[in-house]
């Protein structure tokens, strides 16, 4: 079982030197997990990890798809073995089965089953809320940075436009856990 420590490390093995400002924005995301200690309790740590692995697929080291999640998920389960749900996060964070989708990648959902909602939607609020160089910023804001960021005819584009209510729905029913 992997760490919270042995993940942050992992990450930055991956992702400093090639790309530093994922590596920036990865930093942010783990660090707003940490955040949802209190809310989760004794499963904040596996959303930790994933906050901390999320992006690792785009490691020019690792990537074989091109779709950083699947890659990232890949990689962890095959070389890693991370747990299950990890892996299961990573694939599935931040609407990607919405990119798979688009991307005419269907055997996600059979390759890494759906992970528990909660801790989906806790890993996705964390992704959501930080922006490219790791500054917490709003749900909108955030959206609109990544839609700014890729043309309309992007794969990216179209499946943030896609999932933009769901990935809403998720931050929000985080960010009222919080608050509870």
């Amino acid at each position: 079982m992997i760490d919270v420590e042995e993940a942050m490390a992992l990450a930055g093995r991956l992702l400093r030197e090639q790309l530093p400002r994922r590596w920036a924005h990865t930093q942010g995301v783990g660090l707003r997990a940490q955040g949802l200690r209190e809310t989760l309790g004794e499963r904040a740590r596996v959303v930790e990890v994933a906050a901390w692995l999320h992006d690792i697929g785009y490691s020019p080291v690792l990537r074989s798809t091109g779709f950083h999640p699947l890659d990232g998920a890949r990689y962890l389960r095959d070389v890693v073995v991370a747990e299950d749900m990890v892996c299961r996060l990573v694939a599935h964070h931040t609407g990607a089965l919405v990119e798979a989708d688009e991307r005419g990648i269907p055997e996600l959902v059979d390759e890494f089953p759906l992970p528990d909602v909660e801790l989906l939607e806790a890993l996705t609020y964390c992704d959501l809320t930080t922006d490219p160089d790791g500054c917490r910023v709003e749900v909108e804001e955030r959206l609109s940075e990544i839609l700014m960021r890729y043309s309309s005819g992007h794969v990216v584009h179209r499946s943030v436009v896609r999932s933009a209510p769901s990935l809403r729905r998720a931050a929000l029913n985080t960010q009222r856990r919080l608050h509870r």
